[in-house]
């Protein structure tokens, strides 16, 4: 089991790192991770969701993702409350109070998930989340040290040194465990480091003098386009205008912002993340992206400025609506059993459309052909797509990469 001193220490990178080399080792290798909280999720074959990490360490693995992978999902809906998906199915919305009462209860879907993988795996690779060492949460924990104990699984812990203080990370969250716990940590990992090795040697001498626990490893910073697990990414803070230059509105709630990762392969295409008017500058394309609270981002844009100008800039260049994003493009948006907010709201009526916010979630993947097109979107008539449906709406994700052949620079 990998655990981390933070989020973003580097967990999911180092499962897929470990699945990797233990399927090329000739090992049937499996990942998982018994509770996730991110607002960027997977469909799978079987329609049903998960989280985005497990799936990109299933393929580092060489295996399809498995709902099985990640049988608890929570995606926020708000500050203070998340939707709470089991074994890849809706179970309902809870305030985090509600959920820390209510997460014991769950332990047996997440045993059951766990016993399936090793049905098939020789090694399962299990990923915690933030860290072991938030104490106000320790009571009935279900992914860190809870989980370990739970599957008698050694614990590798990983500190994130290129944001520093990486060695008070490491040694504060040992002096936070049990001795209970700290007996499971095997071994400790530095990651992201740059520079000379032998420089941080010292360190590490000191490190395991006072942890009592030896440095495994230190793994090198890589420039690498993995996926987000969560809105704790370096990606929302690049600002650099490229030749074309693709603006996303970060509203509070925004998911699956994983479908832009594609245009950052491509080094004439600048995506920006922007949460104001000032930001938003002068872009080639805006896209509206996936929110898990569309009428509350709606309200958002409209308190901030961004609808009005988004409204505006419509008028010469392309403005692309995801799911959320889509229904907000709209005439209104109506939520009658209060699965969001509850009532009406107008939308920013770019197009002719209506939405009814329904409890019941359609999950599968889908595939077909665009039919003959007109005006800017000529180019992609006749064109194949796949992607995958949550609710009501089709992520466009293949459909949006397409649309970079119209604007080809000259030569």
């Amino acid at each position: 089991m990998i655990q981390g001193t933070m989020s973003n220490a580097g967990k999911s990178f180092l499962v897929a790192g470990l699945c990797r080399i233990m399927k090329q080792d000739g090992y049937k290798v499996a990942p998982f991770k018994s509770q996730n909280m991110a607002l960027n999720s997977f469909i799978t074959k079987e329609g049903l969701e998960m989280g985005r990490a497990q799936v990109m360490q299933a393929e580092a693995a060489g295996i399809s993702p498995m709902v099985c992978m990640n049988p608890v999902l929570l995606k926020p809906t708000n500050h203070t409350g998340s939707q709470v998906i089991v074994n890849g199915e809706v179970l309902g919305n809870m305030s985090a109070r509600d959920y820390f009462a209510y997460k014991k209860q769950l332990i047996p879907d997440i045993m059951k998930a766990f016993r399936k993988l090793e049905e098939y795996a020789d090694i399962i690779v299990i990923e915690g989340a933030g860290s072991p060492a938030e104490i106000n949460l320790k009571e009935n924990d279900i992914v860190n040290m809870g989980l370990a104990k739970l599957v008698d699984a050694p614990v590798l812990l990983v500190g994130d040194i290129d944001r520093g203080g990486v060695f008070a990370q490491l040694l504060g969250t040992l002096m936070l465990l049990t001795e209970e716990e700290k007996a499971r940590v095997k071994g400790l990992i530095i990651n992201k480091f740059r520079g000379d090795k032998t420089i941080l040697d010292p360190g590490i001498s000191m490190l395991e003098e006072k942890g009592m626990v030896p440095v495994t490893g230190v793994v090198p910073y890589m420039d690498l386009a993995l996926e987000d697990e969560d809105s704790l990414t370096e990606r929302f803070e690049k600002k650099a205008v490229s030749c074309i230059d693709i603006a996303v509105i970060r509203y509070p709630m925004i998911s699956n912002f994983t479908d832009f990762n594609v245009f950052e392969q491509r080094k004439e295409v600048s995506v920006r993340y922007v949460t104001g008017v000032s930001e938003l500058k002068h872009p080639d394309m805006i896209i509206l992206p996936g929110s898990k609270n569309t009428m509350g981002d709606l309200k958002w844009m409209r308190q901030n400025g961004l609808e009005a100008e988004v409204k505006k800039m419509a008028e010469t260049i392309p403005v692309i609506g995801i799911c959320g994003g889509y229904q907000m493009l709209g005439e209104k948006i109506s939520d009658p059993d209060g699965i969001e907010e509850g009532g009406t709201i107008r939308g920013m009526e770019l197009l002719p459309v209506a939405t009814m916010i329904k409890e019941t979630k359609i999950r599968r993947q889908v595939k077909g052909k665009l039919p003959a097109l007109n005006g800017l979107f000529t180019g992609l008539s006749g064109l194949e797509y796949t992607g995958y449906e949550i609710s009501i709406w089709v992520n466009l994700f293949f459909w949006i990469m397409r649309t970079l052949k119209l604007y080809r620079t000259p030569g």
